[in-house]
């Protein structure tokens, strides 16, 4: 049985960590995916972060893990934002790869 040790300073924590994320992936992929990109991004990071913290690493002491800020493991739920930060680049070649979307047909460049 996982036991939730999460306090409000950690949620707090954790939904500012993920709001900054969310804005830092929106600024590297850009509005051409889509424009509420950075509430999604945060919402995903603010879920991966409490799944890292408390189901992960849950089992681990708060000498175990250090810094634990009121229950979250904070140096465990960077590994999210290093995953998150690989993404959102992988995401930004990806859309400079493909070609916009103007309804007219790609021609190639002549010779």
């Amino acid at each position: 049985m996982v036991r939730w040790d999460l306090g409000l300073a950690g949620v707090g924590l954790l939904a500012v960590m993920s709001v900054a994320f969310g804005l830092i992936a929106h600024l590297i992929v850009g509005h051409r995916v889509m424009k509420w990109l950075w509430l999604v991004s945060a919402a995903i990071y603010f879920a991966a972060g409490i799944l890292v913290s408390e189901v992960w690493f849950g089992w681990a002491t708060a000498e175990e893990l250090q810094p634990n800020i009121d229950g979250l493991s904070y140096d465990e739920v960077h590994l999210v934002t290093l995953a998150g930060l690989i993404g959102a680049v992988v995401a930004r070649i990806m859309v400079r790869r493909r070609p916009h979307a103007t309804g007219e047909p790609q021609t190639r460049p002549g010779p």
